[in-house]
C-alpha cells in the first residue's frame, strides 16, 4: 500500500481568500493630560489604605472606588465617553444606552507583586487602565486568548516575541499616561513587579443601561 508523503509546505495555486471574524481588539492612547489630577486622587486614596499593613505575600495597596470625584470629571467623562465609541464602533447597537462605571480604584504594586490571569463579570462590558507611575522593569500588563479550543489544541510558536495569529498572549509596557481599554470577557494579567519603586495605575470597569439623566453620552458636566 502506497503511503503519501507528509504534506510539509503547500504549493501555491490559488492563493486562498482570508476572512478575520470574531476578533479581539485592545485599544491604547496616550492622554498625559489627566496625570496630575489622577496621581493627586491615587495618592490620597492610597495613603488612606496604608493605614493597613501590606501583606507580603500580595504586596499590594487597593482603594475604594473613585470614578465620583469631582477632580475627576475630565477625566471620568474621557473613559465614559470612549467604552461608549468603543462598543458602538465594534457594531454593537449602543443607541439608547450608555456606558456607566461600576468600579474605578487604584492599585500600587510592590516588588515581587503580580495579578493572576482574570476577567470582569457582573455585567461589565468595558475594562481598562490608566497607568500613572511605572518605574523601569515594572509589571507589564498581558492580555491571554480567549478561544479556550484553540489554547488547548494550539501548536507551538515559531517566534514566542512575535505577535501573530498563533500568540497565545500579548503583553503592553506601560508608561505615564497611556490608556487601554478592551471587551470585558478578555482575560487579563500582570506580570510580576521587578523595580524597587512601586507601580502605580487606575482599574476601570465600565457597563451599560438604557440612557437616563447621567451616563455616557450625556453632557460633560454630567458625570455619574
Amino acid at each position: 500500500m502506497c503511503q503519501s508523503a507528509p504534506i510539509t509546505e503547500t504549493p501555491v495555486v490559488n492563493e486562498p481568500q482570508v476572512f478575520t471574524y470574531f476578533p479581539t481588539l485592545i485599544y491604547t492612547v496616550k492622554r498625559p493630560e489627566f496625570l496630575a489630577s489622577v496621581r493627586e486622587v491615587c495618592d490620597e486614596r492610597i495613603a488612606k489604605a496604608k493605614e493597613k499593613k501590606l501583606d507580603e505575600i500580595y504586596p499590594v495597596y487597593m482603594t475604594d472606588s473613585f470614578y465620583d470625584d469631582p477632580r475627576l470629571a475630565d477625566f471620568s467623562q474621557t473613559v465614559g465617553q470612549t467604552a461608549w465609541d468603543i462598543l458602538a464602533g465594534q457594531g454593537y447597537a449602543m443607541q439608547g444606552l450608555s456606558t456607566m462605571f461600576t468600579e474605578m480604584w487604584c492599585q500600587q504594586h510592590y516588588k515581587h507583586s503580580s495579578m493572576e490571569q482574570h476577567v470582569h463579570g457582573f455585567g461589565s462590558q468595558i475594562v481598562g487602565f490608566y497607568f500613572t507611575q511605572t518605574p523601569e522593569d515594572c509589571s507589564r500588563v498581558v492580555f491571554h486568548d480567549p478561544v479556550a479550543g484553540r489554547v488547548m489544541a494550539g501548536l507551538g510558536e515559531t517566534d514566542g516575541s512575535m505577535a501573530t495569529p498563533a500568540s497565545r498572549l500579548i503583553n503592553f509596557k506601560p508608561e505615564p499616561g497611556l490608556m487601554i481599554f478592551t471587551n470585558a470577557w478578555l482575560a487579563h494579567s500582570f506580570t510580576r513587579h521587578a523595580a524597587k519603586k512601586p507601580i502605580q495605575f487606575v482599574h476601570f470597569n465600565l457597563s451599560v443601561r438604557q440612557e437616563g439623566p447621567v451616563g455616557y453620552p450625556a453632557p460633560a458636566s454630567e458625570v455619574i
